[in-house]
């Protein structure tokens, strides 16, 4: 089993904002190159500064999940430049939960396409060429939200749902070789996407401690990564009755 503690070469979507710019920031660090793909350039070049500031080689990419096309060219471009070790796909969106669900700005068409097809075409590309050589981590981003169906964000839950029982799915297919895929399930941390919420969160907490908990658990090479603790087992408990 390869080490996944000291991972040369790291992409993550999604890095302009929340969890994945903390973790772009928590993974910074001497000798490491960093891939960065999000929407908005500007946020994104602001991680950079900050990744580079901590020795960081770091390249930045406006990446847009869900175009298939582009995001296999991107990928296949970083791994010719130097192998990658981990890939986070990370980039995500909510419509928000309000009382009637989904806010009217963001369509169910929109969350499924960039949480789930964003994921799969981040994955695909990283996967196949992690499988030739045998080597690599690949990370995707959940929810504890995965685990229980909610009146308030319908197509938000189906579409973490979905790429949890993707990367499960993908963890068995390929169990037999030494590529890692883990699936990382937060709870409410802080970020765009539950700073739309008009509702009490129970144990929010911030992105660097989020993202802490996740890079520890990807340095262990965890299947999958719950947290916190209290509430994953509460909405397990949910899940059952």
């Amino acid at each position: 089993m390869p080490p996944f503690d000291n991972p040369r070469h790291v992409l993550i979507t999604g890095a302009s904002s929340g969890i994945g710019a903390a973790l772009a920031v928590a993974l910074a660090a001497p000798d490491r190159r960093l891939s960065l793909g999000g929407r908005d350039i500007t946020r994104l070049d602001a991680v950079a500064v900050a990744c580079r500031a901590k020795g960081a080689l770091c390249e930045t990419h406006q990446a847009d999940v869900t175009d298939k096309e582009s995001m296999a060219t991107w990928l296949g471009d970083a791994d010719a430049e130097q192998a990658l070790d981990l890939v986070i796909a990370n980039a995500g969106i909510s419509g928000g939960t309000g009382k009637r669900g989904n806010a009217t700005d963001v369509s169910d068409g929109e969350i499924f396409a960039t949480n789930v097809d964003g994921v799969v075409n981040s994955v695909e590309p990283a996967l196949a060429r992690m499988l030739a050589r045998n080597a690599g981590q690949i990370a995707i981003m959940s929810s504890l939200a995965s685990f229980r169906a909610f009146g308030r964000s319908p197509a938000y839950c189906a579409s973490k749902a979905a790429v949890r029982f993707y990367g499960e799915g993908l963890q068995r297919a390929h169990r037999d070789s030494d590529v890692k895929i883990g699936v990382i399930c937060p709870g409410f941390v802080r970020s765009p996407i539950t700073d739309a919420n008009d509702f009490y969160m129970p144990m929010l907490m911030d992105t660097d401690h989020a993202a802490r908990r996740i890079v520890r658990g990807l340095a262990a090479g965890k299947s999958r990564i719950a947290f916190p603790l209290p509430l994953y087992l509460g909405i397990r408990m949910l899940s059952l009755i």
